[in-house]
């Protein structure tokens, strides 16, 4: 297995049990991060994001809910990819999903993740998180703006908090 393919599984393994310090460790210091949520720069935004939820879903009432795998984790010196599933609540709803996204990454000389974008279906994230708001609108890019607006929102509050 390729040294950046065993980043990505100390990765997702760490994931899978919450564990956002190991996961943290898999970025380089200017590392940047891009999803349907977040458009993240360096490592402290990036861990800072992952710190964030995995706190609120070690919480109880979420953490039985947990559940993450992943599969199909492939990378050579150029790049990588991995899928993952994660099933959780949404902590804004106390909604069920599960979440089906595909990774693609970068990666520095020294093994680390340089770039990780997140792919989803908005639209089916938005069904299962927000419900009937999420199936009339998860289609418009307006709602996509509100929910990246408010993640940001939250994921800026956590770190002047201290998360």
């Amino acid at each position: 297995m390729h040294p950046n393919a065993q980043t990505l599984q100390r990765f997702y393994t760490a994931f899978a049990q919450l564990d956002h310090a190991t996961m943290a460790a898999c970025y380089a210091p200017n590392a940047t991060f891009d999803d349907e949520a977040f458009s993240l720069k360096g490592r402290e935004q990036v861990a800072g994001m992952w710190r964030m939820l995995c706190t609120a879903t070690k919480k109880p009432g979420a953490a039985e809910h947990w559940k993450l795998e992943f599969s199909g984790i492939d990378a050579d010196a150029q790049g990588g990819k991995a899928h993952w599933e994660a099933h959780y609540l949404f902590s804004a709803t106390g909604r069920k999903v599960h979440n089906i996204i595909d990774g693609t990454f970068t990666f520095t000389p020294e093994g680390l993740i340089a770039t990780h974008r997140d792919r989803f279906n908005f639209w089916r994230w938005a069904r299962q998180a927000l419900g009937a708001p999420g199936l009339l609108l998860g289609w418009s890019p307006s709602l996509k703006r509100k929910v990246r607006s408010t993640a940001a929102g939250n994921l800026k509050k956590f770190l002047a908090q201290g998360g």
